[in-house]
């Protein structure tokens, strides 16, 4: 009797990261390798199974990917198939889901593996839940996706990042300026808090803990009077002060992500100014944490979280994504995982540490 031969697809969605190349290269070579399945590339996201869009992936594809940033796939982080934009009016929104499932069974796969974040995984469980078997693998430099203890990406941007206020400190200290970094982290603060407890930034301020001006500006006057003529701030762009709000750069007509943050940094130094009389400048280091070949960190992670999937799906496991608990992987329902965001908790053991240490939080 002929066994069936697999034929699966893989996709990356939402915004880039290193690592993606990492995980693509493993769920094809263990693929191809130890089953013999055929391995299709969707191209830019769920935008590619939207206008069917794709390209079949042999082992030469994938060989030699692994160091590079970026994805050989491309992605997109509007292309929401069941909140698709109209490209003949701005501002409508359309269910295109019908083009995605057509364009599923022409290809006649197996399963989709869907690698992003939590809007992407968001969608996948929309898809799982309209019949389509799916596996997911968590991307996204903020580390925030529900169920999974990290993901790749976080830990090149952590070093990106702390590479950044590294160097911040001997322009600070040759000037005598409060220096702010400001890092990506919306919702989370996980980038500022692990880049500036590696950085030694004075002053960390991340979405989950509402800052007190006065208060950040009276850790600076502090270190001031005790000769520390600088102090370094390393703030997440979510980051609110008490009472008060985001700070958004602009509005746009996108269906997942109509709000742009930024700037709160420049916000924040004009205060500092005002209030301490000490000389502050203020840096965005933006997407330059998602550019960049993958620290070693993430292209193991990649690397297992890929090989994971081809297992799941060998296994039928479908509707989950592969997490990391401790030092095992997990399956997590894509239903959990939909539910929001993981934030940094009020006790974690970082900012307990970062605290007895000096450093403040700004509360």
């Amino acid at each position: 009797m002929k066994m069936h031969k697999k034929r699966i697809a893989v996709l990356t969605g939402g915004g880039d990261c290193p690592g993606l190349n990492a995980v693509i290269r493993a769920v094809a070579k263990k693929a191809i390798l130890e089953f013999g399945w055929d391995v299709i590339g969707i191209e830019d996201g769920y935008e590619g199974l939207i206008f069917d869009r794709h390209r079949r992936l042999d082992y030469r594809d994938v060989s030699g990917i692994l160091t590079l940033g970026g994805t050989i796939l491309g992605t997109s982080n509007r292309a929401d198939p069941y909140k698709y934009p109209s490209a003949q009016k701005k501002g409508i929104f359309k269910d295109v889901s019908d083009a995605v499932m057509r364009n599923i069974r022409k290809l006649k796969i197996d399963c989709l593996v869907t690698i992003g974040g939590d809007g992407t995984l968001t969608i996948a469980n929309r898809l799982a839940k309209d019949g389509v078997p799916v596996v997911g693998i968590p991307k996204t430099i903020d580390n925030d996706i529900i169920g999974t203890d990290i993901t790749f990406g976080f830990d090149s941007a952590v070093r990106i990042a702390t590479e950044g206020i590294d160097r911040l400190h001997t322009t600070a200290q040759s000037h005598h300026r409060v220096m702010i970094m400001e890092v990506m982290g919306r919702r989370a603060g996980w980038i500022a808090l692990y880049s500036g407890v590696a950085g030694g930034g004075d002053i960390i301020l991340i979405p989950e803990i509402p800052y007190d001006l006065n208060a950040v500006a009276g850790k600076v006057k502090a270190r001031n009077k005790k000769g520390k003529r600088f102090s370094i701030v390393v703030i997440a762009e979510g980051a609110m002060p008490k009472g008060g709000s985001v700070t958004v750069k602009k509005i746009v007509k996108d269906p997942s992500d109509p709000v742009r943050l930024g700037g709160v940094s420049f916000m924040l130094g004009d205060s500092l100014e005002r209030l301490t009389g000490i000389e502050t400048r203020a840096v965005v280091i933006g997407h330059l944490q998602r550019g960049g070949s993958p620290t070693h960190f993430d292209r193991i992670l990649g690397t297992q979280l890929g090989a994971k999937a081809v297992d799941m799906i060998d296994e039928g496991q479908f509707g989950y994504m592969v997490g990391v608990k401790k030092d095992d992987f997990i399956k997590v329902p894509l239903a959990t995982v939909a539910k929001g965001v993981k934030s940094v908790p009020a006790d974690h053991m970082l900012i307990k540490t970062a605290r007895e240490l000096g450093t403040s939080f700004g509360d």
